[in-house]
């Protein structure tokens, strides 16, 4: 009977099903926290006695099969000091749930206090520490001209055993007085008090650290261990030249068309007929402009965001974005009547009488000017955010573009002249309240545009741009001799226009698609005529290509590093331009083992990128919110999104080799793409958890936890909990084949759709910012 019972605990059909259950639970808890709260999750699954359970069994099944299966004499200590760190981290974690202590401490300027705030079963509960902490001042820094936080910070006192001491906290630099570290979480509406979170955890934290490091060990042996599996899958992969069949999707781009009325019609022909000249257009957005949240940047990168957003594309016919929006300026009561702000929902459309696709801003107001949206937003904004349905949002979003469309033809939104002496160090627009400029300034701010934009109509009839150049290049030196931001880089500014005109992305995407789906092609004839010299040539030939393609890439993600001043990964247009590149490493570094898996590789990233580039996706560049101000951002994301990219890579593979499984031709193909696969997920899985848990260090050294049990959070732990089983199926001999193992492959690509995109847009939680 006992040996029975150690044979079932310690089985690996056991492990699954324990892995399986463990990932069902967890997935169903972030749906309820969702539906119900936090609290109500946590009571219900996460600190539920059956869920420590869970945890306890998983560790029996690795303890008791670890002894009864010999595992330390097989000297593979990869796999050993990874799972055995597990082990010391759950242990972290649970000394820190039974014995840490959490709780918030409030401080108004001039106030000392002791008494820290914890949450408990019965509702909040005062704890007296040990000393004395006295605020000094509370400070919040926000980007120029913009009320959008850049930090804040909270000067205080520390009076301890007699003595008194001088200390900041701001975000990622924490309090430590005996053992208790303070956070900066937030601050009161009036700026003069701060929240700080308390932690005192030394003991788990330490054993939690421990673990961390030995997972990061364990990680390394892995890779690079005699005895690993990788080092396995390695020597099953031959050296010969591979080639494959597959099936290549038309992909149809379908054109836009939308009602127009005899007005818009001719509306239209006058803004294609007066087209303001590409070069004068290219200076105008060569101008440096504050954003609403206070970044500097070129008009060029404005006029690209007010299109994108207005029009939902990166072009108005013939006009590009520069062209677009002073052409807008200059002819405001033409473009009024024509076809340009996205409708994106057909019920609106039927609704409000509008036309289908794109409406004129006129349309948007029945004949007594009345506005036809409004009744219905006024119920809109009554209910709550989570009970607004699809038709609401989108209404809303509607009501934002018609926003934008009235603020831009009344001369705001685009912030030009700085203020000398703003100690907000904002920028104006021309059609702001300019009264707060004083003397010649006043004079030029308020007349120097209209003057502009009145030459600029000149100089469309007339063909001489030579006065609209000066202007320009007086605005120009007026925004340098006023400028009231120090250390305001204009030559980075410069730079960016730069950037956006080389189009790194969009030609990269196209270049991956092209390159990928050329080399799949040309893999596919030599299958079938078996030209083997001709093939290395032209593949290698392709390799060179594709790795122009991808410096180009490289150098994209470099330039925009540079101009946003930190590591691009803090939204997900940033993330996925990342995880395409990686990709694409992958692939080259693959290339001689097997050229299908570079071209599927070279392909892969071509759609990532063109789901990147496509108009739903914001690619602007944004001020970091301070909690991302942090170097553990870089090695967390990045981390994470390379495992990402390795597990598409897996996910195609698992599509081709259940397409080829039955052609027996192909069967020596199958199990190198299959070793390849299993490769790949290996490490993807080894990335998803070193990354997982940075971003627990980076947590914990911010704001004083590992792990909230945040939606994001779980479903990244959901992703490798699959990823694990997939990685172990080779252990069920009597169920592993080459068929479940790409099956489970191309499945468990949809957890990490729902970690990317699904929590966000279902569930929410602290992570939506990213």
């Amino acid at each position: 009977m006992k040996e029975t019972t150690l044979k079932i605990l310690s089985s690996y059909v056991t492990m699954m099903v324990l892995l399986a259950l463990y990932a069902v639970i967890m997935a169903v808890a972030t749906f309820i926290e969702s539906a119900h709260g936090t609290a109500v999750a946590l009571r219900w699954i996460y600190h539920s006695p059956l869920f420590f359970l869970l945890h306890f069994l998983l560790v029996l099944n690795f303890v008791i099969g670890t002894i009864r299966r010999k595992l330390l004499q097989s000297k593979k200590w990869g796999m050993l000091v990874i799972h055995f760190s597990f082990i010391i981290i759950l242990v972290g974690a649970s000394i820190t749930h039974y014995f840490g202590q959490e709780g918030l401490f409030h401080l108004r300027e001039g106030q000392v206090s002791n008494k820290m705030v914890i949450q408990t079963a019965d509702g909040p509960e005062f704890y007296t520490l040990p000393f004395h902490l006295e605020l000094i001042r509370f400070t919040v820094t926000r980007y120029p001209g913009s009320t959008s936080p850049s930090g804040f910070e909270s000067e205080v006192f520390v009076h301890v055993n007699g003595t008194t001491r001088h200390e900041r906290i701001f975000m990622n630099n924490v309090l430590d007085v005996g053992g208790y570290r303070f956070f900066q979480v937030s601050f009161d509406e009036d700026e003069q008090g701060t929240i700080l979170s308390v932690n005192r955890d030394v003991a788990g934290r330490t054993v939690t650290y421990i673990g961390y490091f030995l997972l990061l060990i364990g990680s390394l042996f892995s890779l690079f261990g005699k005895r690993g599996r990788i080092r396995t899958l390695f020597r099953k992969l031959n050296r010969q030249r591979l080639a494959a069949v597959l099936i290549v999707g038309l992909f149809g781009f379908s054109g836009k068309a939308w009602a127009q009325t005899t007005t818009a019609e001719s509306m239209m022909e006058v803004v294609q007929t007066y087209v303001i000249p590409a070069s004068h257009a290219e200076r105008f957005g060569a101008l440096t402009a504050q954003s609403a949240c206070g970044r500097m940047m070129p008009v060029n990168t404005f006029s690209s965001q007010i299109l994108r957003k207005l029009y939902n594309d990166t072009r108005f016919g013939q006009l590009n974005p520069d062209q677009f929006l002073l052409s807008l300026f200059v002819m405001p009561e033409i473009w009024a009547h024509v076809p340009l702000i996205n409708v994106s929902n057909n019920e609106i459309s039927e609704r409000f009488d509008l036309p289908r696709g794109r409406t004129p801003y006129v349309e948007l107001f029945y004949e007594d000017g009345t506005y036809k949206l409004q009744t219905r937003l006024n119920e809109v904004f009554r209910t709550p955010p989570a009970e607004r349905t699809r038709f609401d949002r989108n209404l809303m979003s509607l009501d934002e573009r018609a926003n934008i469309f009235h603020q831009l033809i009344e001369y705001r939104l685009i912030y030009l002249f700085p203020k000398p002496g703003d100690p907000n160090q904002r920028w104006y627009a021309p059609g702001d309240d300019l009264s707060g400029f004083s003397g010649m300034d006043s004079m030029f701010v308020s007349t120097i545009f209209f003057w502009y934009l009145s030459e600029v109509q000149n100089s469309l009839l007339s063909g001489d741009w030579s006065k609209p150049n000066e202007i320009l290049d007086k605005i120009t030196i007026y925004q340098t001799v006023k400028n009231n931001i120090p250390g305001l880089d204009f030559e980075r500014i410069a730079l960016e226009v730069t950037f956006n005109n080389l189009q790194f992305f969009q030609r990269a995407q196209i270049g991956y698609m092209i390159l990928g789906g050329l080399s799949l092609i040309l893999t596919f004839i030599f299958l079938i005529l078996g030209i083997n010299p001709l093939r290395g040539w032209i593949i290698k030939g392709l390799g060179i290509v594709v790795f122009a393609v991808f410096l180009f890439h490289a150098v994209g993600i470099g330039m925009r590093w540079h101009i946003g001043g930190f590591a691009p990964f803090s939204n997900s247009f940033e993330s996925m331009t990342f995880m395409a590149w990686m990709v694409v490493l992958t692939g080259l570094l693959f290339i001689r083992r097997s050229p299908i898996m570079f071209a599927l590789a070279t392909l892969f990233a071509g759609i990532i990128l063109n789901v990147t580039n496509m108009s739903w996706m914001n690619p602007q560049i944004t001020p970091l919110v301070p909690v991302l101000q942090s170097p553990w951002m870089a090695y967390h994301v990045s981390t994470i999104i390379a495992a990402y990219g390795l597990f598409g890579i897996g996910f195609l593979l698992g599509i081709f080799n259940l397409l080829i499984i039955r052609k027996k031709k192909l069967r020596g193909l199958l199990h190198e793409l299959t070793t390849i696969s299993e490769l790949l997920l290996i490490i993807g899985l080894i990335l998803m958890t070193l990354g997982s848990f940075i971003g627990g260090v980076w947590a914990n050294e911010s704001w004083g936890r590992y792990w909230g049990w945040d939606p994001k959070e779980t479903w990244s732990l959901i992703t490798i909990v699959l990823y694990a089983m997939i990685t172990h199926l080779h252990l069920l001999r009597k169920w592993y084949s080459l068929w479940l193992f790409n099956l489970c492959a191309v499945i468990a690509f949809a957890s990490v759709l729902m970690t990317y995109f699904g929590v966000s847009l279902f569930l929410g939680g602290m992570h939506t910012y990213g």
